[in-house]
């Protein structure tokens, strides 16, 4: 299997871009940009819908006949706040203007209904802490499946210096709900300084997949099945956006059974 690893461009202002085509799958798209103040991006969304993450900056928004002015807060997606994001369905036209520098990601799924587009009000986003110990990090739900979406499930992730992220090894791979559910996802990293790295673990079972990879800042790597663990060495903190979607549009995952213990300690 060719690397599930996504370098980022360094320079250009569409950073990385993650297609059903490129990766070899069904459901996840993803891509990120760059805007300088006064830049847009225009684009239609035909048969797939839409999450537009504002992760730094301040953006308008225009969807259909919406539109949603000077959205985003954060300067850095290591603050201590939920971005702002917006949902749009399937065959809309869609334009974002960059209010000032901004960095914004777009993540999609193939869409099935025609929902109106919403503004996702950070203030409506559930935040909360997972693990303990080295094990701790701290989730922000953009795009839960307790909110209207076709396909797609999005949800951000800051893990601290030192510690471990989806881990212990989990996967959902299989149709097997409630046991597990089949979600293809990619993870959008960043780095806190940015010349940092992390580590990024996939494989399965019977190590079909066994990819060990080292990311760096705007990296994206693609897990279409497997176990997927993160590690953040001492001295940076990690940042990554996840996109998920799959046949069906809930989250069961099945923990490593090899590493099912640290459940307990």
């Amino acid at each position: 299997m060719n690397s599930l690893l996504v370098k980022a461009n360094k320079a250009a202002g569409k950073i990385v871009e993650v297609t059903p085509a490129s990766a070899g799958w069904t459901h996840v798209g993803f891509a990120a940009h760059r805007l300088a103040a006064g830049e847009q991006i225009s684009l239609e969304t035909d048969g797939r819908e839409l999450c537009i993450v504002v992760l730094t900056g301040t953006v308008t928004v225009k969807a259909g006949e919406q539109r949603w002015e000077n959205i985003g807060e954060r300067q850095s997606v290591f603050e201590d706040r939920a971005p702002a994001a917006v949902y749009v369905p399937r065959r809309m036209r869609v334009n974002i203007i960059a209010t000032g520098n901004a960095e914004i990601g777009l993540c999609s799924a193939p869409g099935t209904s025609d929902r109106p587009a919403r503004l996702i009000d950070p203030h409506t986003m559930t935040r909360s802490v997972r693990g303990r110990g080295a094990n701790t990090r701290y989730v922000c739900d953009i795009l839960p499946q307790t909110e209207e979406a076709d396909g797609l499930l999005v949800v951000e992730v800051v893990t601290p210096s030192g510690h471990s992220s989806s881990y212990p090894p989990h996967k959902h791979d299989n149709d097997n709900i409630p046991t597990e559910s089949s979600l293809e996802e990619t993870y959008y990293h960043r780095l806190n300084p940015e010349q940092g790295f992390a580590y990024q673990r996939v494989y399965t079972d019977d190590r079909s997949i066994d990819q060990a990879l080292a990311v760096e800042n705007h990296d994206v790597v693609m897990v279409p099945r497997g176990y997927h663990p993160v590690t953040v060495p001492y001295g940076y903190d990690g940042y990554y956006l996840n996109v998920m979607a799959g046949p069906k549009r809930v989250w069961h995952f099945k923990n490593d059974p090899a590493h099912e213990w640290l459940m307990t300690k």
